[in-house]
């Protein structure tokens, strides 16, 4: 990482410091895996990527640090085109909490080229956070475009296999229950 990019993720740290919510931050600190968590909100992180623009070196750097609000920044500064599979694995790897999952998911995972392909694999493993974020991915996918019958078909049969297993995670089964429910609402339309 060079002198401007860390000195970058440096001032952007300030500022998430600065942005502090600290009854937010003690919340999440109780029930998160997070080195460090500021509890800034949402829209002030919207707002913090708009200043940085599209950039990958500074992503990648803000990625490593394990600050959710750093992570949450990279998903929103990451550019999709230099944003692939292998770095979806990496990334899907070292991801510990559902909403991380799923931000990265909404923001980032969703619009990388084969990201259905990428979602079903992830689903149709036995790991909490990768089913999230496969789900959630198609979840995305199906209210922008319409799946082919044989993904829809596909899906059908791991949302099936998720709620008839045992072991299901809670945050797997609620996300694989309200996609099979959509669908379902889908086609008596």
């Amino acid at each position: 990482m060079n002198n401007s990019v860390a000195d970058t993720v440096l001032d952007i740290k300030k500022d998430l410091r600065a942005s502090m919510n600290g009854v937010a931050s003690a919340a999440m600190r109780s029930s998160a895996d997070y080195r460090v968590n500021f509890g800034v909100e949402l829209p002030r992180l919207h707002a913090i990527a708009k200043d940085y623009g599209k950039n990958h070196e500074l992503a990648q750097a803000l990625w490593k640090e394990s600050v959710r609000e750093c992570r949450i920044l990279a998903t929103l500064i990451q550019p999709v085109d230099s944003f692939d599979e292998e770095f979806a694995d990496l990334w899907i790897e070292s991801i510990h909490t559902v909403e991380i999952a799923q931000i990265a998911s909404l923001n980032l995972f969703q619009h990388m080229k084969q990201a259905s392909i990428k979602a079903f694999q992830w689903i149709a493993t036995e790991n909490e956070i990768k089913q999230v974020a496969g789900l959630c991915i198609i979840s995305h996918l199906k209210r922008a475009t319409e799946l082919s019958e044989r993904s829809l078909n596909e899906l059908n049969d791991q949302l099936s296999a998720l709620l008839e297993a045992q072991d299901t995670p809670i945050s797997v089964r609620k996300l694989a229950n309200n996609i099979s429910i959509q669908i379902n609402d889908n086609s008596d339309k």
